[in-house]
């Protein structure tokens, strides 16, 4: 565990806590600034949808790891800003106006399930959100004047000041930039008195209630701002994959989510990112492994499902704080050892001197 020494109020509040992170971060900024040039334009794609993935992501996170409330039905909300997207797209609206759109009505449909949900909790929560999910999945299917049904809709590539984010590394380029914001978004929410009142919420509702919570807007309100997370996470998805079905946002695609942070660590910004990188590259490390496995295994339609299914019961099992939560308890552990211990003394007497310089 790192202790800092902490000399005014204003660290409390401070996105980068010491060095390390700045030092990290910097680190990952400086990959995802060059990533273009780095990697093939596979790789580029697989990287965009972490991104994508992770917007979608940090909205559940807020849902179900800092609020406690679980939604089975999530990528109702992804399908929402997708269609969303596309129709105004198509009507010739600009492009951050369509996404906004798609966020608000987004938010609309969380606020329309969080409102009937607020009177269950836990595995009926769970169903009322994934009877949610599959009404909007038929209303994609069968509002055909409007959503084009079973057959989909295209999507043209987001056009900004007569600019096309036409290319693979401008597209990427534009949903790093939107994934930044909304990360630096939830960062700060967390730090505000609304998500604190969230973990509340998720730490205790009797006790956040007796404290003055108000449980029933807090709740509405974390519903509908992990719905527009998640509308906007939709809108770049579309515009990905330039064309959209209803069977891509199904019961499937909300199990995904809710694998993604379950695996990442919940109660996790870090999370979202690591579960989006799960979800994105264990496909790849599935289709390397069939190679090596007998044909009746290897091309059977299911392994991935049942990879999947594997992993998520190990991990509740016997990882339950994800990959986040494993990384923290490896770096409790270098801690034993004394040149861990003496680069972070280091590191905290450099912190004291430049806090005394200012």
């Amino acid at each position: 565990m790192r202790f800092i020494f902490k000399t005014h109020y204003a660290q409390d509040i401070r996105l980068a806590r010491h060095g390390g992170h700045v030092f990290w971060y910097g680190l990952l900024s400086a990959f995802l600034a060059i990533a273009p040039w780095a990697l093939s334009e596979y790789w580029l794609a697989q990287l965009t949808f972490v991104l994508i993935y992770g917007i979608a992501g940090l909205g559940l996170m807020l849902l179900s790891g800092f609020t406690g409330q679980f939604s089975l039905g999530h990528a109702a909300f992804l399908g929402v800003g997708a269609y969303t997207q596309a129709l105004l797209t198509a009507a010739g609206w600009p492009f951050f106006l369509a996404l906004a759109c798609a966020a608000l009505l987004s938010a609309a449909a969380g606020i329309v399930v969080g409102l009937p949900a607020l009177r269950v909790k836990g595995i009926y929560l769970a169903i009322a959100t994934l009877a949610f999910g599959f009404i909007v999945e038929e209303v994609f299917a069968r509002w055909t004047s409007v959503t084009g049904g079973n057959k989909g809709m295209f999507l043209q590539a987001p056009e900004i000041a007569g600019f096309a984010f036409d290319s693979s590394p401008s597209f990427y380029f534009l949903c790093l930039v939107i994934a930044a914001a909304c990360t630096l978004a939830i960062l700060n929410l967390l730090r505000s008195p609304t998500g604190r009142a969230f973990v509340a919420i998720r730490d205790s509702e009797i006790s956040a209630q007796s404290m003055g919570v108000h449980l029933a807007y807090y709740k509405t309100l974390s519903f509908a701002l992990s719905a527009a997370l998640a509308g906007i996470a939709g809108a770049l998805y579309g515009h990905k994959l330039q064309f959209i079905t209803p069977e891509q946002f199904n019961i499937v695609q909300s199990i995904d989510l809710l694998l993604m942070i379950v695996i990442g660590g919940l109660g996790s910004v870090h999370g979202a990112f690591l579960g989006a990188s799960f979800l994105i590259f264990m496909p790849q490390l599935i289709g390397l492994a069939k190679d090596y496995l007998p044909d009746s295994i290897g091309q059977s339609p299911g392994l991935q499902t049942f990879v999947y299914g594997a992993v998520l019961i190990a991990f509740v099992m016997f990882e339950p704080l994800g990959i986040y939560g494993r990384w923290l308890k490896v770096r409790a552990w270098l801690q034993l050892f004394p040149f861990y211990r003496a680069g972070m003394f280091r590191r905290q007497k450099s912190f004291q001197k430049s806090e005394r310089l200012r």
